[in-house]
């Protein structure tokens, strides 16, 4: 656990540090500023690494919305939210204060320019309170449907990160004018932080918008999964054998075939030494026995 929680730190970490840093040091910079575009990219730029970096040993979520959503949907366990969601607001915080640390180092420095999220007369473009929990909403909704079916097992290894990584781009090419762009509590309450006043007054809207968004991403994933039951049986047999966030083996296998295929899958990996001496697996509709004697493991269908 300690491990994964270092991964969760130092990802959102650099979402914040390289998202924000971009918005609040290059987005207007003067005749090479890179505006919304690049603040965009900048910021579906730090997922796309930092899963690919991490990803493996956390699940690569830096978001508590995210969080939430892959417990809703029934792929990660509830007892590991609130610790998740814990380092993931204090890598927020550690990156907003490193990067008040050196943009204090200019001059004509304002906190008005540190990319907090807003509305009404704080909002880029001027939208108010319902345009903005509207917008964060279904953002964050579709976000999470994009990362649950990315990370899904249907499609091949390795290309989830980049989904959700141009996902999140796309999320801050249309919202940028309108919040900011939150979908992510852990990145606005670092930088509402260190604003102060305003920015600590609608935190709340960035925490219940993206929260509320996350949850119902986690739902309607679960309604279009339907045959995922067998897939995400699997999953936590390898996950629950190698200690991981996601494996390779997360696949589609036959519901008539599965303990023939889950039988397979751990003696492959020779995973048998890692389970209880019993244990029962739902399939589907099938239950695989898996006991244990020794270092021998033996599975029955029922």
């Amino acid at each position: 656990m300690q491990r994964k929680l270092i991964a969760e730190f130092l990802g959102t970490f650099w979402l914040v540090f390289g998202g924000c840093g971009a918005a609040i040091f290059a987005a207007a910079f003067p005749t090479l500023g890179i505006g919304f575009l690049g603040v965009a990219l900048a910021f579906g730029l730090t997922v796309l690494t930092m899963a690919f970096a991490v990803g493996g040993i956390s699940g690569g979520h830096f978001n508590p919305a995210v969080t939430v959503g892959v417990a809703v949907a029934g792929k990660f366990p509830a007892s590991n939210v609130i610790p998740y969601i814990i380092v993931q607001v204090i890598g927020a915080i550690v990156a907003a204060a490193v990067l008040y640390l050196i943009a204090s180092g200019k001059a004509d420095f304002q906190l008005g320019g540190f990319a907090a999220n807003g509305y009404g007369e704080h909002s880029p473009g001027g939208y108010g309170m319902v345009s903005a929990l509207v917008a964060e909403i279904v953002l964050t909704m579709f976000f999470l449907i994009v990362i649950l079916g990315s990370t899904s097992g249907r499609v091949p290894a390795g290309f989830a990160p980049i989904a959700i990584g141009l996902a999140l781009t796309l999320i801050h090419l249309i919202s940028i004018p309108i919040t900011n762009t939150s979908v992510n509590p852990a990145r606005s309450t670092g930088q509402a932080l260190f604003v102060g006043g305003w920015a600590l007054q609608q935190l709340w809207l960035f925490w219940l918008a993206p929260l509320v968004g996350g949850a119902l991403g986690g739902i309607v994933w679960k309604l279009l999964d339907e045959d995922g039951s067998s897939v995400n049986a699997l999953c936590h047999i390898f996950l629950k054998a190698r200690g991981d966030a996601r494996g390779p083996f997360c696949f589609r296998k036959p519901v008539e075939n599965a303990c023939l295929s889950l039988n397979s899958l751990i003696l492959r990996e020779e995973f048998p030494r890692l389970f209880d001496s019993m244990t029962d697996v739902r399939l589907g509709d099938i239950i695989c026995r898996l006991t244990k004697v020794n270092t021998s493991l033996t599975i029955m269908q029922f």
